[in-house]
Formats: C-alpha cells, structure tokens, sequence
C-alpha cells in the first residue's frame, strides 16, 4: 500500500497549510483565515484534480522544498518561481508528475509573493472549525511548515487537467484598490478623506496575513477620542494612530477600536496577496457593491 504523504525538505521562510477557510465564527473571534490568493488556490487545484476545498501549501517569498513517499500530481502558481524535480527544470502554472521519494524544489518568487503548491489528494491533515487552514493570529489549525514536517495526503479524486499553459493574472505593478468610504470616514479630516482617496501610498515591509501595511501620507483625525472596540470585516482599512492605512487580509482580528476608514472590496484583495514591499498602493472611492 503506498504511503500517502509529503515530507518538508526546505520550510522556507514561511509555508502554511491554506483552503478556503473558517468563516461564519467571527463571533467566537476566530478570523477567516484561508488562502490570501483564493483564485491562485483553486486554479492549482483544479489544474491536479482536487476540488476546491482541498487544501493547499501557500509558500512566502522563497518557496520550499518537498519529497513525496508516494507518486503524485502537482501544479505551482500564484506568484511566478523557477520549479525542478530532482533538479531538472519543471513547468509553473500546470500539472506535473513527480515520482516517490523524488525531490520537489519550488523556488524564490520572481514576481509577487505567495506561491501556491496542490498535490493531487489534497493535504488532509486534522480540520478544526471545518478548516484545515493555518491561522496566525489566532493559533488553529497546523503550525507553520518546518523542516521534517510530514503531511498527510488524501486519495486523487479525479485524473489531472489536460493542459499545456493556463493563463494567471501576472503580480500587481501598481495596486488599485476599490473602496467603500466608511463606516467611520467621519472621524477624519475633510483633508485626510482627500487624501486618502487620491495620494499614493506604498505597501509596507510589515505587511503579513494580518493586513497589508502601508507607507505614505499620515491620515489626521477630526475626533480625537478612542472608539471602543467594534466588529471588523475581511478587507476593513484601519487607521491607527500613526495615520497609515492598514487593509486586513485573511487572518485579520475579528474586533478592534481603531477607526475604519473604508472597505475593499473583495474581488480586490488577492491582487494585494501578491504586491511586494515598494508596490505603489491607491484607493478608488466607488458607490455599491
């Protein structure tokens, strides 16, 4: 019986277990969590067979290295990175072969910043809330990859794609942000709205799962006073009190007393899991959904 399982050769600099998340528990202050390139994801997953609940490895900056115990089907995307078997060159972005016990090295990111890596089967390891994925604020799910890691596989539950290239969004050379001003644009200055609205700001060194950081104008506050704590969305803009704005991804608290001064829109917010520190960042005020 073959042994359904991928041992971590090279961590990286930080590779976690992702699928779709653990919505819907925000009330027990449990984040979302999940990949923060979703369609990246799924498009890996898709493009081994899996559907797209399994769960995948999303890689940080300089990728990771992996051997299967058993032969398996894998397809890297996401953010762009050199990929070889044992050595060789291998294809990015479809599927491909690797033998047991051969080695799966996933380079450095030529672009972007996350990776993601399917493995036909899917990595099964243990769900807590429904999700298998790792969650950095909070602690649930498996710990980040170290080196010796070894995870478990499922079954393939359908023969890979047949395909030769797949096309994916490159990573962003300017990230453009749709919003929804509010809920508490009126605690800033008529000034700082402006500002907010129309000046560039610059994704931040500091940015993680949390939130993306960002580096530019200080945004003044009109009130001065604190709010106390409040529900937070997937995507809010939180001002703290050095006045740049912070957009919260994925593992994001569920509550805090900062001022929101918008919200991204959703379909906006993989684009921001592949903007490198220095990519210019600006908010586009829009009207509805």
């Amino acid at each position: 019986m073959s042994d359904r399982a991928l041992a971590v050769v090279r961590a990286g600099a930080l590779t976690t277990v992702q699928d779709l998340g653990r919505p819907g528990h925000a009330h027990l202050g449990v984040p979302r969590s999940g990949a923060l390139d979703q369609p990246a994801a799924a498009l890996v997953n898709r493009l081994v067979g899996n559907p797209p609940g399994a769960a995948v490895l999303e890689t940080t900056l300089n990728g990771c290295a992996l051997r299967p115990r058993s032969e398996v089907t894998v397809a890297v995307g996401g953010a762009p990175c050199p990929v070889a078997v044992d050595g060789r060159p291998a294809p990015w972005g479809v599927p491909v072969r690797i033998p047991a016990d051969a080695l799966l090295e996933v380079g450095a990111a030529v672009s972007g910043v996350r990776s993601y890596v399917a493995v036909s089967g899917g990595v099964t390891v243990e769900p807590v809330l429904g999700s298998r994925s790792t969650d950095l604020l909070s602690g649930l799910g498996p710990p980040p990859l170290t080196d010796g890691t070894v995870l478990p596989l499922g079954r393939p539950a359908r023969p890979h794609a047949r395909v030769d290239v797949v096309p994916q969004p490159r990573p962003p050379v300017e990230l453009v942000l749709r919003v929804t001003l509010g809920p508490r644009a009126d605690w800033f200055t008529p000034e700082a709205v402006a500002a907010f609205a129309s000046r560039t700001f610059r994704v931040s060194s500091a940015s993680n799962r949390i939130g993306l950081r960002t580096e530019g104008p200080a945004l003044d506050r009109a009130l001065s006073g604190e709010l106390p704590s409040e529900g937070m969305v997937l995507g809010a803009v939180q001002v703290p009190p050095d006045g740049r704005p912070v957009v919260f991804l994925a593992d994001h608290p569920t509550t805090g007393g900062y001022p929101v001064i918008a919200v991204v829109r959703a379909a906006d917010l993989p684009a921001a899991a592949q903007a490198v520190p220095g990519t210019p960042v600006r908010f586009v005020a829009v009207r509805g959904r």
